[in-house]
Parts: C-alpha cells; sequence; structure tokens
C-alpha cells in the first residue's frame, strides 16, 4: 500500500464534496386553517401520508426544511379576496385548508408571491400523495416545487406556459418521487431571493 501526503487539491476536493451533501436548510412556517372544516381522515391522510411523503423525497435529494408550525386563518375582505392570517416574512408559508379560496381555482393546491409572502395553500379536500408519475405528484411536492424552482416569480405567464410549468413541475416532482432530481442549485437560488 503506497501512502501519500494529502496535497491542497485533495484538501479543496473533500470540501467541494462534503458541501455538495450538507443539507440545504430551508424555513418553512406551516399555518392551520382555524376555519377549515377537516374530517380526521383528511388530517390523518395529510400528516402519515402526504406530508410525510414530501419530507422524504425533498430530504433524499439533500433539501430540509426547518418548521414552525402556527393557527391561523383565511378570512375574506370586505371586496371578497382572501386575507390570510398567521404569515411570516422571509419563510414558505404552508397553509393547511379544507378549500383553496375560488380565486385560485379551487384546485388541490396553489403557490403565489401574496402581498410579499411566500404562500402554497394546500387544500385537504382535494391533496394527494404521489399517484401517477408525470400527471399527479405528491400535491406538497407539486406546490413546494413551485417555489423550489421559480416559478412564482415568473409576471403574468402566457396560457401556454401555464401548462409548460405544470409539465415541468410533474417532471421534476416524478423525479424526486424516484430518487434523482437535482433541484438543490435552483433551490438555494430561492432560498437566497426569500432571505433578500
Amino acid at each position: 500500500m503506497i501512502s501519500r501526503s494529502v496535497t491542497r487539491r485533495d484538501f479543496v476536493g473533500f470540501a467541494a464534496v462534503a458541501a455538495m451533501r450538507e443539507p440545504l436548510v430551508i424555513p418553512l412556517h406551516r399555518v392551520m386553517d382555524k376555519r377549515a372544516k377537516c374530517t380526521p381522515e383528511q388530517l390523518r391522510q395529510f400528516w402519515w401520508k402526504i406530508w410525510t411523503e414530501a419530507v422524504r423525497e425533498f430530504q433524499r435529494a439533500g433539501i430540509h426544511f426547518q418548521v414552525s408550525d402556527e393557527v391561523g386563518e383565511i378570512k375574506r375582505s370586505p371586496g371578497g379576496r382572501p386575507v390570510f392570517a398567521g404569515l411570516q416574512r422571509g419563510v414558505i408559508n404552508l397553509v393547511i385548508t379544507a378549500n383553496v379560496p375560488m380565486d385560485y381555482g379551487g384546485a388541490a393546491g396553489v403557490t403565489t408571491l401574496w402581498e410579499g409572502y411566500h404562500l402554497s395553500v394546500i387544500a385537504l379536500s382535494n391533496a394527494h400523495a404521489n399517484q401517477v408519475p408525470y400527471f399527479s405528484v405528491n400535491t406538497c411536492v407539486h406546490e413546494l416545487l413551485h417555489l423550489l424552482l421559480g416559478d412564482v416569480y415568473l409576471n403574468r405567464p402566457k396560457w401556454y406556459q401555464t401548462g409548460e410549468r405544470e409539465f415541468r413541475i410533474d417532471w421534476y416532482g416524478t423525479r424526486l418521487w424516484f430518487g434523482s432530481a437535482d433541484i438543490k442549485t435552483s433551490a438555494k437560488q430561492y432560498l437566497a431571493r426569500l432571505r433578500a
């Protein structure tokens, strides 16, 4: 066996490998809508299946969430627009409710920048775990990818860009599902913008 001393190049290489393996920690603030009329089964499905699966998939990609929890609510302004209570700045706000406000299409989830807050809303009545690759991935994974891949920074996308973005998100979601997505670079860029 030949032994040799560690060179500067070796040392820098070790540091680079260690940095790649170090998880990227992203602050996430979960807000449970106190007005939501969720069934015990919906809550159980979310906490034990959907959320757990999402955390596991992001961890495989080297992304960990530093989670805080709060009870908040979705109210209505006099003009009928949704007003979110309990959000925090500088974090991803994951609002858990029974139904997405109709202003946002009544889907399983929606992600947007709302009055300076980074916001993902998950509707437990329609949310689901992974179902069909490339078409129906975990709702939390799908919505969080819209943030981590920077989709929310695209102003007023054209009709064809919306479908393209949805397919792109489900493509990355499927790769996360099967453990092969590389989203850490985009997530680092997103985190820098989130902190700014």
